[in-house]
């Protein structure tokens, strides 16, 4: 069931909402500075492969750096994320079929304003 409901999930703004995470990734790790962006990115752009079956588990360790990095993710790649998650979510809960997955959009919405002091566990 995981499986089907991650391939109906490509359609329903995952694939878009993977690839924008990868090219920011690939964006982000052109200067050092960005390199622990990037990575982050990479996590979560697998994740938008695979949503269902998968956790993201707050980590209770995390100090300031993770703060200070969520908030300098925020404006720069964050609210852009955030916003297409948004769009997607709200046009899935037009259809009702939809709402699962709008659903889901909008639980990850929350994790791509703040990705710093997260640990991503795909498939588990």
């Amino acid at each position: 069931m995981k499986v089907l409901g991650n391939i109906v999930w490509w359609l329903c703004g995952g694939l878009e909402t993977a690839v924008e995470y990868f090219v920011a990734s690939v964006a982000l790790m052109i200067t050092v500075v960005g390199i622990p962006f990037g990575l982050q990115t990479l996590k979560l752009g697998q994740l938008m492969l695979w949503p269902f079956g998968s956790r993201v588990v707050k980590k209770p360790t995390s100090g300031c750096l993770n703060m200070v990095m969520n908030v300098v993710w925020f404006f720069v790649g964050g609210i852009w994320i955030w916003l297409t998650h948004a769009f997607f979510g709200v046009l899935l809960y037009i259809t009702i079929i939809g709402i699962p997955f709008g659903r889901q959009h909008f639980k990850l919405a929350r994790i791509a304003l703040t990705p710093f002091g997260r640990e991503v566990f795909l498939n588990s």
